[in-house]
């Protein structure tokens, strides 16, 4: 239920688009906060390219670049053409390019053609950088000033320059070949006498990013900063623009999106479910399904070896499900806590004999515990008279009670250690999902199984 300053502003909306007065639609919508304004986009599908329309180009361009792509894309197709190209002039560089990113080839050249000619050129350039890398989410406007201004030159500097940049928080010093010295906080400035010299602030302890460098690396460094924006430089250290924390948040949120996804036993969407294709989305998930059936194959290659066991001592076949699904849960627990810590910046590859070293404790605990509940759960069954498990039902329990030891075990390895063997290979860790630990973990499973049984019931049941 929708609060009810919500439903007044609704209410309000749809009154006032009832009249047809294009002033008073005008002048509503551009006294609404930006974040209510996107939220009668999504509340009125039907009316949202008109209110994109009645927005002054400014504020249209701020609620257009918080928008869901899906609305983004349908707006884009509905608006005017003048207004379009306006929209996207409007727009900050690196919202333009998120945006076109997502749009196909043929419709992000008929949408530059019409750039102006200088936003076209700073638009080309950000789209020629890597797909993944800082530079296609860097901004190009921001403020610098050299080490020879005073401070008061900087405030001077920042009332002339500064109408287009997302963020004054951070002044940037440069040499004379446009190198990046440093970056000052604004309030440093602010606090300073006038007449001070940028070059008696300057400590020279910044952080950068390159401009080649993965959007993750960017992620981590803000996590690991408490910084609002971050210069991108190239290779030479000439400073080329900046990267601010809301563009962060937007990777954190794409990048948190893909892992879930491959953890989730599929390849990355990249774009909302309900807009991928049926053919594409059956692409994505059709080769991750394909190479865990293989996986499974090989459970049942492993359970046909020990197809003489089985018709031995039928009473083994009962607890199947329960071995491959502990093994299998297990290792996707660990899988999960390991790739989500690596995500979170806790561990590093060289962490894994510390990782190792607590999944065996833990597995071994665990594997405790359940081959206690395991065994405590045959004994029952058995003494109650709910199950007859035969004469060497002991055995049968200790069997399961210690192959639940080991499979929980080995499970907590597998999927702990496979995260940190991806990551030094250079693949993403997500990938190692839970699914594929699981059927990793079933095939091995089946085999400790029944090697613990002949061990247990030979000559008895074997």
């Amino acid at each position: 239920m929708l609060p009810e300053n919500d439903i007044t502003l609704q209410q309000q909306f749809e009154e006032i688009i009832a009249t047809e007065d294009q002033l008073a639609i005008r002048d509503f919508l551009n006294n609404q906060n930006i974040s209510d304004v996107a939220t009668m986009v999504y509340d009125n599908p039907e009316y949202e390219t008109q209110i994109i329309s009645h927005l002054s180009i400014h504020r249209a361009a701020s609620v257009f670049k918080i928008l869901d792509t899906v609305e983004q894309k349908r707006i884009i197709r509905n608006l005017p053409a003048f207004k379009t190209t306006e929209l996207l002039n409007e727009l900050p560089a690196d919202d333009r390019v998120a945006f076109l990113e997502e749009l196909p080839k043929r419709m992000v050249r008929e949408l530059i053609k019409a750039l102006d000619p200088e936003e076209r050129k700073i638009t080309l350039e950000l789209m020629g950088y890597p797909e993944n890398s800082v530079g296609r989410k860097m901004n190009p406007d921001y403020v610098y000033v050299y080490p020879n201004y005073t401070a008061g030159e900087v405030l001077d500097t920042i009332r002339r320059y500064a109408h287009n940049t997302e963020t004054i928080d951070v002044i940037y010093i440069i040499d004379e070949e446009g190198k990046l010295i440093d970056d000052i906080r604004i309030k440093s400035i602010i606090m300073s006498p006038p007449e001070t010299k940028v070059e008696d602030l300057i400590d020279g302890r910044f952080i950068s990013l390159n401009v080649n460098d993965d959007k993750e690396v960017a992620n981590e460094i803000f996590k690991m900063n408490n910084r609002v924006a971050l210069p991108v430089t190239d290779n030479q250290g000439i400073l080329l623009g900046i990267v601010t924390i809301d563009d962060v948040l937007w990777i954190a949120s794409e990048e948190f999106t893909e892992d879930l996804q491959k953890m989730g036993g599929t390849e990355a969407l990249n774009e909302p479910y309900l807009d991928i294709g049926i053919l594409k989305l059956v692409k994505k998930r059709g080769g991750w399904l394909a190479i865990l059936f293989l996986g499974e194959m090989l459970t049942a290659s492993a359970m046909q070896y020990f197809e003489g066991e089985i018709e031995a001592a039928t009473v083994l076949a009962l607890f199947i499900p329960l071995i491959m699904s502990s093994g299998g849960n297990s290792g996707s627990q660990a899988s999960t806590l390991i790739v989500q810590a690596m995500a979170m910046g806790e561990i590093a590859v060289s962490d894994w004999w510390r990782v190792m070293r607590r999944e065996l404790i833990s597995g071994l605990l665990l594997g405790v515990l359940l081959g206690s509940i395991g065994f405590l759960r045959l004994f029952l069954w058995q003494t109650l008279h709910i199950f007859d498990y035969g004469q060497y039902y002991m055995l049968v329990g200790s069997t399961i009670f210690c192959t639940l030891i080991g499979i929980v075990l080995w499970g907590s390895l597998v999927g702990s250690m496979l995260p940190f063997l991806l990551k030094k290979l250079r693949y993403d860790p997500a990938v190692s999902s839970a699914p594929f630990v699981a059927t990793l973990v079933d095939v091995t499973g089946i085999i400790m199984y029944f090697s613990i049984a002949y061990l247990f019931l030979q000559g008895r049941l074997l």
